[in-house]
């Protein structure tokens, strides 16, 4: 038998068929459309009534700032840092905190943290507008500048924990073993190179190609700078002592976001 084709001859008829048949499904992807669009804003109108209900946090006071102690704050930065690992960041009004904070400052905690840029202190410890102050160099070591800034967060703004924020691969070490020599770098690699000869004795290769001893190196450059900041500062070991402060140690892990005490002297 013969194969019968059908006729398609473009009549008023079929062009009205297909005229139909496409308002027709127009009209059904229109009511997919409005009803993904009205599911979605009931979806975000419940969570912001959840979010409204917990309150966000606010700047802290100077009243609150005296409640607290050095355990109490170390306690919150890691819980803080807990957090910023698992991406359950505080949710903050950052341009209403900016507003409270402008008349004045009353920070928990001072951080000195290396200049990289893989470190965001404020994130890697939860923290918002006027919770901490931060000091940064490449190699986090101790100075006059350093040491000042240091002192007037501690004994005239009343922060009261310090922590020596170092981290793992560590360029500015690894240029102090490789004792780089270039422009003012140099100079600055001089604070840091002192930690290769007070540190424990290491078994191992001993440059920058081996990240053990990298780690090494890098965790009693911390160390150092701990026991610069007492043995250089009178009036932040005074307070140390009296147990106003404390001077701590710590250690980030740039693959994990994970901070951790380093601890010894």
């Amino acid at each position: 038998m013969g194969t019968k084709f059908i006729n398609l001859k473009p009549t008023t008829t079929n062009r009205l068929y297909y005229v139909i048949l496409a308002l027709n499904g127009t009209a059904t992807m229109t009511r997919f459309i409005l009803t993904l669009i009205v599911c979605t804003s009931a979806f975000l109108l419940t969570l912001n009534k959840t979010r409204a209900t917990e309150p966000a946090p606010n700047v802290l006071t100077q009243e609150q700032q005296a409640q607290l102690t050095p355990q109490n704050i170390l306690d919150e930065l890691m819980a803080g840092n807990s957090r910023f690992v698992s991406n359950n960041l505080t949710e903050r009004n950052h341009s209403k905190q900016v507003r409270e904070a402008y008349a004045g400052q009353f920070p928990k905690a001072v951080i000195l943290s290396c200049l990289d840029s893989r470190i965001p202190v404020e994130d890697v410890f939860d923290r918002g507008v006027g919770d901490i102050f931060v000091a940064r160099v490449a190699g986090n070591f101790i100075n006059e500048d350093i040491l000042g800034s240091m002192e007037f967060a501690c004994r005239v703004a009343g922060a009261k924990l310090i922590i020596v924020l170092g981290h793992t691969h560590c360029g500015a070490v690894q240029a102090a073993i490789d004792n780089v020599q270039l422009g003012n770098i140099t100079p600055m690699l001089a604070k840091i190179r002192p930690a290769l000869k007070t540190a424990q004795p290491f078994t191992g290769n001993k440059t920058s190609a081996n990240p053990e001893y990298v780690a090494h190196i890098c965790c009693e450059n911390i160390r150092m700078a701990v026991r610069m900041i007492q043995k250089e500062s009178e009036i932040l070991k005074a307070l140390k002592d009296s147990g106003s402060i404390d001077i701590v140690g710590a250690y980030y892990d740039l693959s994990s976001g994970t901070v951790s005490l380093v601890e010894g002297k």
